[in-house]
């Protein structure tokens, strides 16, 4: 797989995740939603200080602190990459690690620029746009049911965007095909021993 194909999967997600991210921005107010798919898929504005699906750090120490751990991140997936490629990895291994570094950026663009492009904070302090809902399931937790009995439960909860779906779809890749990617690896690296021992 050449480096081409890989800036062109992160130009295509990064791209697509702003733009819709910008949209909801801008013709949506917070907390505004319309169905897309029944009452099983909404567009759902909201917004978020942390992680993926929503997941935060307190306050504005944590929000900082997670900023600069995703641009962190970004420097050693992009490290990875570089590696993967001088090593002639497995595409697969190449596509997934492009999805969890596309999606990566795409969350750090929101946290460093829009908290100023949108003036309601500072470089480093803005907050995640996230708009998918999949409300596929809604019920009760019967009554035995351990700390949750009785409550309502909602499933899948978490409000999402594509950064989020492109990290997730590459970990899941990595996840399933792992033992594929690493064979080769390693395979290639006693191949190299071999050859380098016999001269």
């Amino acid at each position: 797989m050449k480096p081409i194909h890989s800036i062109l999967i992160i130009s295509i997600i990064v791209v697509s995740d702003q733009v819709l991210k910008l949209w909801v921005k801008t013709n949506m107010y917070l907390g505004e939603y319309f169905s897309v798919l029944g009452d099983w898929f909404y567009i759902h504005f909201t917004e978020n200080n942390g992680m993926a699906f929503g997941m935060e750090f307190a306050g504005d120490y944590g929000k900082f602190t997670l900023s600069i751990l995703r641009i962190c991140a970004i420097v050693g997936i992009g490290v990875v990459l570089f590696y993967l490629f001088k090593r002639k990895a497995s595409s697969g291994l190449i596509i997934s690690g492009s999805l969890i570094f596309a999606g990566a950026l795409g969350n750090i663009i929101d946290s460093v620029f829009y908290g100023v492009l949108f003036d309601y904070n500072n470089l480093l302090f803005g907050r995640v746009v996230d708009m998918f809902y999949f409300p596929l399931i809604e019920g009760l937790f019967p009554n035995w049911f351990p700390f949750w009995g009785g409550e309502e439960f909602v499933f899948f909860r978490p409000v999402f965007n594509i950064a989020d779906t492109a990290i997730s779809v590459g970990v899941g890749i990595i996840l399933v095909f792992q033992r594929d990617f690493f064979k080769k690896e390693s395979t290639e690296t006693n191949s190299v021993k071999e050859t380098t021992e016999t001269v």
